[in-house]
């Protein structure tokens, strides 16, 4: 057989293998510019866009509540004149030196806390995408661990605190003050994961509430503690008549 019949003879044969492959690949990738319909396992659905109440009013809301729980307690627990008088000073030396030495170890824990802050954003780029790829579960455990770890922290540092400078009404709002912060911020992580990224504004504003006043407590015990004859811890008065710490 000669060359040009032995190719008219494999021409049908070609043919057919390019119209499987075209027939196949038309398959695999639809177009989706023809009327052909588009298989629903490929389409992509987007959540509709939240409405504007909850995206603007959910921060405005929880700052409210920051706000609203300390009147609260200002209206159910008011400063008033107690017969308590305390003095750091005045406990048995081991009380002092664990006091002090379990302020500082919070101090450092609190300093780690921090740094942890500083590195998942610097992993994730920003709190909006840290928080959309955390699971509900982790976002759980991160809750039950900060609520213990918030509680317990201004529980030891604002106890001692409170109880020594228990003649100054300003001071008495530092440790509800930093408790408060501290539920609002958790509370701007689940708004953060399920609502919106205008969270994280709340979360800042509650992060510089109670880490201002952790830091206050921290300084003011470390002061007292260790260096009771150092005087220029503002303030040594407070509007009162007798000094803080005397």
């Amino acid at each position: 057989m000669t060359a040009p019949l032995r190719w008219a003879a494999l021409m049908p044969l070609l043919l057919v293998v390019l119209a499987g492959v075209a027939g196949v690949a038309g398959a695999e990738e639809p177009s989706f510019f023809g009327n052909e319909p588009i298989p629903v396992e490929q389409l992509v659905n987007l959540p509709p866009p939240k409405p504007d109440w909850m995206t603007i009013g959910g921060p405005i809301a929880l700052i409210s509540f920051f706000f609203g729980l300390c009147y609260a307690v200002w209206r159910l627990i008011p400063f008033r004149e107690t017969k308590t008088h305390f003095n750091l000073r005045d406990l048995p030396v081991a009380a002092q030196r664990g006091i002090g030495m379990a302020v500082v170890l919070f101090g450092i824990a609190f300093m780690f806390g921090a740094f942890e802050v500083h590195y998942q954003l610097g992993l994730h780029g920003d709190a909006e995408t840290y928080f959309q790829q955390m699971s509900l579960g982790h976002l759980i455990v991160m809750t039950h661990v900060h609520m213990f770890g918030f509680t317990t922290s201004f529980f030891i540092i604002g106890i001692p605190f409170s109880l020594h400078f228990y003649r100054s009404r300003a001071y008495q709002w530092i440790f509800p003050m930093g408790l408060a912060a501290s539920l609002c911020d958790i509370g701007a992580w689940w708004g953060m994961k399920f609502i919106s990224v205008n969270f994280e504004y709340v979360t800042w504003f509650c992060g510089v509430v109670f880490s201002t006043c952790y830091v206050w407590m921290l300084g003011g015990l470390i002061r007292v503690l260790f260096f009771p004859n150092v005087h220029w811890w503002f303030p040594r008065f407070f509007g009162e008549d007798q000094p803080l710490d005397d």
